[in-house]
């Protein structure tokens, strides 16, 4: 072994040979997974260095008086090198290519409440063992006496309409038939018209940018609001993603996501962004990049301080605000509407304002956990019901003219009140203003100094603060859902910001970087509590997308209140509909990689032009690179995944409804003579919509003119400005969706 290294090294040649393999092997090992192109690669180095070395093996072997021979061995020294900076830029080039063609949908699957699901589909989902156990372990669901626990739970088990109505049904466990009548169901579709407008929140498995730009068209500029937590870059150990980048490199992940995601903000949009003292400044620099104006930073107080460490002991993180809105950001004021709504029962309940509807009051507002300090000062009744605080009418910095020093008489003894050290906030004349209103508070006697009233009203509104304290613990969120995560905000904070950011109860937000699903946690408790109808579309790729992020909503979407993992209250669901699914990754496009030849049939050498035509060429037909001869069997197109022994179906439909942006109104199945033809019919760029797909192969002119009469006669296409159709058809104006897949897919003009 020793011999052999100190032969390479003191023989130019074979040191050559070394560093050519050592360079072309480090730059393509992990690319090349495939097998059988990897050992094309091997033997067609090896040729390669077979004849360009020998000439190298026979100068070397002459001397060094061969001067002409040594510019020779420069020369081809020189070639070799060209050839292998032509080599390693062809792989990379097609690395790229492979890297940022848009993923296939696999795994399209719904989280439905039981408030939705068609009654005739009743039996069949309680019939499902693999349904009633999911249950039994997310919501601790106990069956009537007499019923095993092993066994299929009976329609009276289950109250559909009431306490169990919220349970969710997920539709992983049901055959295609169940779903596609659920997913055409009126019951699914609630009070909307709309498929994508009854959908609550959607989940995708997948690396946060590839579900970006597959997201993109559909959701381009209608996000109300973007809120991630990405790593830290703390080189903290806890997390299951990469955590301890270089400054640069962490730099450039985000730098590459936050690209993708200004495009999804609508016009009013804010893009939310928690971070640490570690990379605030270089994140605070990057957003400065983008044209999404600065809205502020918040700095939340955890309460919380961390000890032991050097310096001082941080207690604190940050959220960079960016928004295209120039006003005020205001807090949700649904605990100021509750204040007013505890006002009036108080009132009712005591006749009237007195002594003692103004002490319930007080007690009520003290005791209630769920407000702030800010909204529990508001906790006085005036005379005519109006709920107030009391304020200071003090000056923040010495007033040096002397009228706003002049002293309020007290209306009972007459005397002079006291005036603040560094006079008053207002003018006398605005003091008056405020004295003829009531709106002065005046103590027993003239020792107190006099305060002031501010009202709260339905349309008092509170602008978020720079500074927000919340002591609470993400992981006792979890622990109450008897769920583990490394770390997560608590769903407190959330409630807070998003409050904020989605004023509109119908808008939407976006997390890439979604981790347990805090919030999704968030949005739906927020809807639970005005009964709005804001959306969420949550990314992640680990491995707890299953088993943490999912169970998480199903938990939250059944109960408000749990302990150890069990519901406190099975009253307080609220109805949802939630689609989730993954993308095909980059390993598995690798695996996907193959060969309209195989390797030993190809004749070519390494040559500057050869091996990139081979590698596009030659890997023209692989199903990563949507084959388009096979659009004409659309329901058995599989690719083969990373890890896995058995292939899994591709979702062609929902991938080329991505791909094209479209709204989906309808997605309806039809069966003509035994074929099975799926239609979606929606929104795409403002223009009425219809996408059918049905299996063609070996049709010959018979079929499609029947194909064409059954489509017209059941009015698939009736209203349509775009109509696409996989494979080709007769159907008058219809074009084949299967080039347009193509050049979507890899962004080709």
């Amino acid at each position: 072994m020793h011999e052999k290294r100190r032969d390479v090294e003191n023989n130019p040649v074979s040191l050559l040979d070394h560093h050519l393999r050592t360079y072309t092997q480090r730059n393509t090992r992990d690319f090349f997974i495939h097998k059988d192109l990897r050992g094309f690669l091997e033997r067609e180095l090896d040729f390669y260095l077979k004849n360009e070395l020998l000439n190298l093996d026979e100068l070397e072997s002459r001397g060094e008086k061969q001067s002409e021979g040594w510019f020779q061995l420069l020369r081809i020294i020189k070639s070799i090198g060209h050839k292998i900076i032509s080599f390693v830029s062809q792989i990379e080039e097609f690395q790229k290519r492979l890297f940022e063609k848009k993923k296939f949908v696999v795994n399209v699957n719904y989280l439905v409440t039981l408030d939705r699901i068609p009654s005739t589909l009743h039996e069949r989902i309680l019939s499902n063992k693999d349904q009633i156990d999911e249950w039994r372990k997310l919501y601790a669901l106990k069956t009537t006496e007499g019923n095993p626990e092993n066994a299929s739970l009976a329609t009276s088990d289950i109250d559909f309409q009431n306490r169990d109505r919220f349970m969710v049904v997920d539709t992983k466990f049901y055959d295609q038939d169940l779903i596609d009548s659920l997913l055409a169901s009126k019951e699914l579709l609630g009070s909307t018209s709309s498929l994508d407008d009854a959908t609550d929140g959607v989940l995708v498995r997948s690396d946060n940018y590839q579900a970006l730009r597959l997201l993109r068209a559909k959701y381009g500029h209608r996000i109300t609001c973007v809120h991630i937590d990405p790593p830290y870059n703390t080189q903290s150990s806890v997390f299951l993603y990469k955590n301890a980048y270089q400054h640069s490199s962490w730099l450039s992940l985000m730098a590459q996501v936050s690209t993708e995601a200004v495009h999804f903000l609508a016009d009013l949009g804010s893009y939310l962004c928690h971070i640490d003292e570690n990379e605030y400044e270089r994140l605070h620099m990057l957003m400065e990049m983008f044209e999404l104006p600065a809205a502020g930073t918040i700095v939340w107080d955890k309460r919380n301080p961390m000890l032991g460490g050097t310096g001082i002991a941080t207690q604190h993180e940050y959220v960079i605000w960016r928004s295209h809105q120039s006003g005020p950001l205001f807090l949700n004021n649904k605990s100021l509407l509750a204040i007013l709504q505890k006002a009036k029962d108080v009132i009712n309940a005591f006749d009237g304002v007195n002594d003692a509807s103004r002490a319930a009051f007080a007690k009520a507002i003290a005791s209630d956990k769920t407000l702030t300090n800010g909204e529990k000062a508001y906790h006085f009744l005036n005379e005519d019901g109006r709920v107030y605080q009391s304020v200071a009418l003090g000056a923040p910095e010495r007033r040096l003219d002397p009228k706003f020093h002049i002293p309020l008489m007290h209306p009972l003894t007459g005397k002079p009140c006291p005036v603040p050290p560094n006079g008053w906030s207002r003018t006398p004349e605005k003091l008056q203003v405020l004295l003829e209103r009531h709106e002065i508070i005046f103590g027993d006697d003239e020792t107190v100094q006099p305060r002031r009233k501010i009202f709260l009203t339905d349309s008092s509104r509170r602008q978020i603060p720079s500074i927000i304290q919340d002591a609470s613990r993400g992981k006792m969120d979890m622990e109450k859902l008897g769920l583990e995560f490394s770390y997560n905000h608590p769903v407190s904070l959330y409630e807070t910001l998003l409050g904020a950011a989605l004023v509109d109860k119908s808008s939407c937000v976006l997390d890439f970087f979604a981790g347990s699903g805090t919030n999704g946690h968030a949005v739906i408790s927020l809807n639970r509590k005005d009964r709005g109808r804001r959306k969420y579309v949550l990314v992640e790729v680990g491995d707890y997308f299953e088993t943490v992020l999912k169970d998480r909503i199903a938990k939250v979407v059944y109960s408000d209140e749990w302990r150890n993992g069990s519901p406190q209250n099975r009253e307080s669901g609220v109805s949802q509909l939630v689609k989730y699914f993954q993308l095909e990754s980059y390993e598995d496009s690798l695996d996907n990689i193959t060969f309209s030849e195989t390797p030993d049939q190809l004749l070519f050498q390494l040559h500057d032009d050869v091996f990139g035509y081979m590698l596009d060429f030659e890997t023209k037909d692989s199903e990563t690179f949507l084959n388009v001869a096979k659009l004409d069997t659309p329901f058995d197109f599989k690719l083969r995944r990373h890890g896995k022994d058995e292939p899994l179906p591709v979702d062609l439909p929902e991938t080329f409804n991505y791909l094209i942006g479209l709204h989906v109104s309808t997605r309806h199945v039809y069966k003509n003579e035994g074929s099975r033809y799926l239609v979606y019919r929606g929104q795409s760029n403002e223009r009425e919509t219809v996408v059918i797909w049905r299996t063609t192969r070996g049709w010959g002119l018979k079929e499609f003119e029947a194909d064409r009469k059954f489509i017209e006669k059941e009015k698939l296409t009736n209203g349509a400005e775009d109509i696409f159709v996989n494979s080709d058809s007769f159907v008058k104006g219809a074009v084949s969706l299967d080039p347009v897949f193509k050049r979507l897919m890899f962004n080709e003009e």
